[in-house]
């Protein structure tokens, strides 16, 4: 079990690994490592909260190559007692039951509500939640279903894997051309979905990955809504130290506090 002395819980989100290159996914993935290295005396629970991988698919005997320096780091952090949480996101969706089972984390596909002391947290990824994106809506509900999935699996993995991976490196999330621009409030769709959960329960923290840009801001006088950026461009990620949550960024083998121009 985890020491009486961890108090930390740690959240990041988007590291995409697989694009745009090897190199540089390589590069991303040792400091995503170092970084979990650093927080493995201090952490409580750490929730990786979607789109770890930029596609994940498990066939039933065949899995996609790389990402070993990752997977080895979260089986030594759960073999050491850390829980650890991942979530789903838009293009790991297809992780199944062979991750979970072979490095012991817990895998999540919806929004889970967690209190850690006296403060009570809503966490998720944050794809298709909010007005709006009927579309993508749409598509989400075809991919999770048992028949894409199967459809899916007859490919060869040498086929599926490559289409996958080239229609993923056109999207703008997964090549790091970040063009995401702050919304404003009104328009900021977690932002106003956090707004309507409040409306029927109280949370202290929301927090959710997915829109690739760190914010952190007030909902109101007692409730707050971190996003928690990515880690191809801003390498950003939440604490909380059992009282306060604080967004933080990793940065040349260190965390420093990180403050959105936004909050």
């Amino acid at each position: 079990m985890p020491s009486t002395e961890r108090k930390h819980v740690y959240f990041a989100s988007d590291f995409h690994l697989g694009v745009p290159t090897y190199e540089k996914s390589l590069v991303r993935e040792k400091n995503i490592v170092a970084w979990l290295d650093s927080i493995k005396d201090s952490a409580l629970e750490i929730f990786l909260v979607g789109d770890i991988f930029d596609f994940w698919f498990e066939y039933k005997q065949a899995i996609p190559k790389g990402f070993v320096r990752l997977q080895g780091k979260i089986a030594e952090l759960t073999d050491a007692g850390i829980p650890v949480h991942v979530f789903t996101g838009n293009h790991d969706m297809w992780i199944f039951d062979y991750l979970p089972k072979e490095l012991g984390f817990q895998l999540h596909r919806d929004p889970v509500k967690r209190t850690f002391g006296n403060q009570t947290f809503l966490i998720g990824h944050g794809d298709g939640l909010g007005p709006g994106d009927k579309g993508y809506k749409f598509l989400k509900r075809v991919f999770q279903s048992k028949l894409s999935q199967w459809v899916f699996a007859r490919l060869h993995p040498n086929f599926g894997i490559w289409l996958a991976n080239y229609s993923s490196r056109s999207s703008r999330a997964s090549t790091g051309n970040d063009d995401a621009k702050y919304l404003g409030k009104e328009n900021e769709w977690l932002f106003v979905y956090c707004n309507e959960v409040l409306e029927k329960e109280h949370f202290d923290h929301f927090i959710f990955g997915h829109r690739h840009l760190p914010l952190h801001l007030k909902l109101n006088d007692s409730a707050d809504y971190i996003n928690l950026g990515d880690w191809i461009q801003y390498n950003t990620f939440a604490e909380f130290d059992g009282e306060q949550l604080s967004l933080k960024r990793w940065v040349n083998g260190r965390a420093e506090a990180y403050t959105s121009e936004f909050n």
